[in-house]
């Protein structure tokens, strides 16, 4: 299910959706209990329904229209000692070897 999809349903739509697939989650979750479901991803998709048609509606709730697309953020450039070993017993004997 599309998150534009469920932002063209009402409230109500919305709530009804929610109460049926916790009600099909509940019934799967009691079936894998006692036996091997024959599609045991429909679990995760179901959850992840639930968290997109929860999303949506607190969007209404508060009153935001749609979601913004996030800003990407440059990548800064790290900067320091890069590539230097730390000074442990074994690299200081290596570096007085080459001294």
């Amino acid at each position: 299910m599309l998150a534009k999809d469920i932002r063209e349903m009402s409230e109500a739509d919305i709530n009804s959706r929610i109460a049926d697939l916790e009600r099909e989650r509940f019934n799967l979750r009691l079936a894998s209990g006692t036996r091997t479901l024959d599609d045991p991803l429909r679990l995760r998709v179901i959850r992840k329904d639930v968290a997109r048609l929860k999303t949506v509606l607190n969007e209404k709730i508060i009153g935001i229209a749609e979601a913004k697309e996030p800003t990407r953020v440059k990548a800064r450039r790290v900067t320091g000692r890069r590539g230097l070993k730390s000074a442990t017993a074994i690299n200081r004997a290596k570096r007085s070897k080459r001294a």
